[in-house]
C-alpha cells in the first residue's frame, strides 16, 4: 500500500496524477522550478519542494534532486507522468536502487522499448512487422547514417532514439539536406531527452497514425484498451486525438490489438504503455514505436472504456493483478481531445507567453478539461506550450464533434494567444468530419482562414475604449455624490446613462 507518491512532473499531467492519488487516499509530493512556484500542481499537492532554476535540465531532469526530495519526504513511489524522465532507464533503475517504486515499466523494458532502434529489433524477433529503417541497436554516427540512408530510400525520417512526441524528428527528402537535418535532430533530442542518438526510418506517405493503449501486470497479463486516432499532427506534434479511429473496422482493430499485445509481451511489459503504428492506404499496418509511459491523450481512452488508467498504473505498481480481461473491454461512444496550446495559429503557430488575465473553461454533459493553469497564471517560454486539454464525449462521432464545437465556443482565455481558432476551423472541415485525413493533412491540405477573425484587434480596441468611458462616468458619479448634489442615480439618468 502506497502512503505517499512523488510526482516527478509539472503542469496538467501533475494535476491529473494528484487527483487520482487523492481519490485513492494517497498523499502527494510535488516538485517545482523557480517559475513554477505558484503552479497549480504545487497548490494541489500535500507537500511541495523546490528543485532548481527554470530550464528542465537544471530542475525536472535532475535525477539526483528528485530522489533527494523523495527520500526527504519519505515517498513510497514516484510517478513520472510523461516527458522529462518518464522514459529514462537510468531514472527507473535509480528509483529501484533507492528502494522507491517507479510507477512504470521495468528498467529493462524501458531500455528495449524506450530506445526506438532497439525496440524495432526486439519486436521483429516476435514476428511484428516494422517500417524499413536502421536496424540493430548501435548508436550510429552521422557518417554511418549518411551511408545507410540511400539503401533505405528517400523520403525518410530522422528520429530520436530516446523519446517521442515529435522531438528530435526531421523529414528528409534528399541526401544533400541530410547532414544539416541530422545535426538539428541531434540537438533537439539532446535538449529534450538528454540523449542525442537518432535512427532512420522510411517515410510512409499517406499513412494514418494509430496507437493502442496497453496495460500489463507483474503476473504476465497484458491487455489493450482499443485504439486512438492520432493522425492530425503538425510538425510531428499531435493536435487532435480521438477514440476510436474512424479508419478501423472491428476486424482490423482485433488484428492490430493482437499485434500490440504481442509486441509488449516481447519485453514482458508491466504497467501502462502505448504501441504506435502506421496504417497505410491499403490497410497494412506497421509497428512504429512503443511509448513506455502514460500518453498525453489517455483521457479519450478513459472516457470510452470507463477505465481510469492512472489509477490502474498505481494499482499495478503496488503489485496487484489486472482487474480486467480482454473480453471485459468495451468501447462506448466516441471521444475527441483538442490540445489547447499557447501559440498563435495566425502567425505560424509561434509560442505565446504572458499572464492569463481571464479564464473560463467550458462545462456541461460530456465535457472534461485537464489543465494546470488559472487566472493570474504566467505562461513562460521554458516548457511545452500545451496549457490544457479539452475532451468531449458523445454517443456517436457526430455528437462528439458537435459537443467539442460547442465547448470550444464557450472557452475564454485572455492574456496569451491560443490555438482555439485552429481547432474550430478544423472541426468545421468537411474532410475532418468525414474522417478523411492522414498525418500530412494539417500541413498539406488545411489552411487557416483569417476572415472570421480579421476584426479581432478592432474589437479589442473598442472594448478598451468602452471600459475607459464607463470608468470615467463612474468616477464622475461618485464625485457629484460626495459634493452633496443630487443622487448619483438621478444625476446619471439626467445625463442619459
Amino acid at each position: 500500500m502506497f502512503r505517499k507518491i512523488l510526482i516527478a512532473n509539472r503542469g496538467e499531467i501533475a494535476v491529473r496524477i494528484i487527483r487520482a492519488c487523492q481519490e485513492l487516499g494517497i498523499q502527494t509530493v510535488a516538485v517545482y522550478s523557480d517559475v513554477d512556484r505558484n503552479a497549480l500542481h504545487v497548490r494541489f499537492a500535500d507537500e511541495a519542494y523546490h528543485i532548481g532554476p527554470p530550464p528542465a535540465r537544471d530542475s525536472y531532469l535532475r535525477i539526483e534532486k528528485i530522489l533527494e526530495v523523495a527520500k526527504k519526504s519519505n515517498a513510497d513511489a514516484i510517478h513520472p507522468g510523461y516527458g522529462f524522465l518518464a522514459e529514462r532507464e537510468e531514472f527507473a533503475q535509480a528509483c529501484a536502487d533507492e528502494g522507491i517504486v517507479f510507477i512504470g515499466p521495468s528498467p529493462s523494458a524501458i531500455a528495449k522499448m524506450g530506445d526506438k532502434a532497439v525496440a524495432r529489433a526486439t519486436v521483429q524477433k516476435a514476428g511484428v512487422a516494422v517500417i524499413p529503417g536502421t536496424e540493430g541497436n548501435a548508436n550510429l554516427s552521422d557518417e554511418e547514417l549518411l551511408r545507410i540512408a540511400p539503401q533505405i530510400g528517400f523520403p525518410l525520417l530522422i528520429k530520436a532514439s530516446a523519446g517521442g512526441g515529435g522531438k528530435g524528428q526531421r523529414e528528409v527528402r534528399s541526401l544533400e539536406e541530410m547532414p544539416a537535418l541530422l545535426q538539428s535532430a541531434r540537438r533537439e533530442a539532446e535538449s529534450a531527452f538528454g540523449d542525442g542518438a537518432v535512427y532512420l526510418e522510411k517515410l510512409v506517405e499517406g499513412a494514418r497514425h494509430i496507437e493502442f493503449q496497453l496495460l500489463g501486470d507483474h503476473y504476465g497479463n497484458i491487455i489493450h484498451l482499443g485504439e486512438r486516432e492520432c493522425s492530425l499532427q503538425r510538425r510531428r506534434q499531435k493536435l487532435v486525438e480521438e477514440c476510436p479511429s474512424p479508419a478501423l473496422t472491428p476486424e482490423l482493430r482485433e488484428k492490430m490489438g493482437q499485434m500490440a499485445v504481442r509486441a509488449a509481451q516481447a519485453v514482458n511489459y508491466v504497467n501502462a504503455g502505448t504501441i504506435e503504428c502506421l496504417l497505410d492506404r491499403q490497410g497494412n499496418f506497421y509497428f512504429l514505436e512503443m511509448n513506455t509511459r502514460l500518453q498525453v491523450e489517455h483521457p479519450v481512452t478513459e472516457r470510452v472504456t470507463g477505465i481510469d488508467i492512472v489509477k490502474e498504473q498505481i494499482r499495478i505498481a503496488r503489485g496487484r493483478p489486472l482487474r480486467y480481461k480482454q473480453e471485459d473491454i468495451h468501447m462506448n461512444g466516441w471521444a475527441i481531445e483538442c490540445r489547447i496550446n499557447a501559440e498563435d495559429p495566425f502567425n505560424n503557430f509561434m509560442p505565446s507567453t504572458g499572464v492569463i488575465s481571464r479564464l473560463t473553461f467550458p462545462t456541461g454533459p460530456g465535457v472534461r478539461v485537464e489543465s494546470g493553469v488559472y487566472e493570474g497564471y504566467e505562461v513562460t517560454p521554458f516548457y511545452d506550450s500545451m496549457i490544457a486539454k479539452l475532451i468531449c464525449w458523445g454517443d456517436t462521432r457526430a455528437e462528439a464533434i458537435l459537443r467539442m464545437r460547442r465547448a470550444l465556443s464557450e472557452m475564454r482565455l485572455v492574456g496569451v494567444k491560443v490555438n482555439i481558432p485552429f481547432h474550430q476551423q478544423l472541426l468545421r472541415s468537411t474532410r475532418f468530419q468525414a474522417g478523411q485525413f492522414d498525418t500530412r493533412f494539417v500541413e498539406d491540405r488545411f489552411e487557416m482562414a483569417e476572415e472570421a477573425y480579421a476584426h479581432s484587434d478592432l474589437a479589442a480596441i473598442a472594448a478598451t475604449l468602452i471600459a475607459h468611458q464607463e470608468g470615467r462616468h463612474a468616477a464622475e458619479r461618485i464625485e457629484h455624490a460626495a459634493q452633496g448634489q443630487v443622487s448619483a442615480w438621478k444625476w446619471g439618468l439626467r445625463r442619459g446613462w
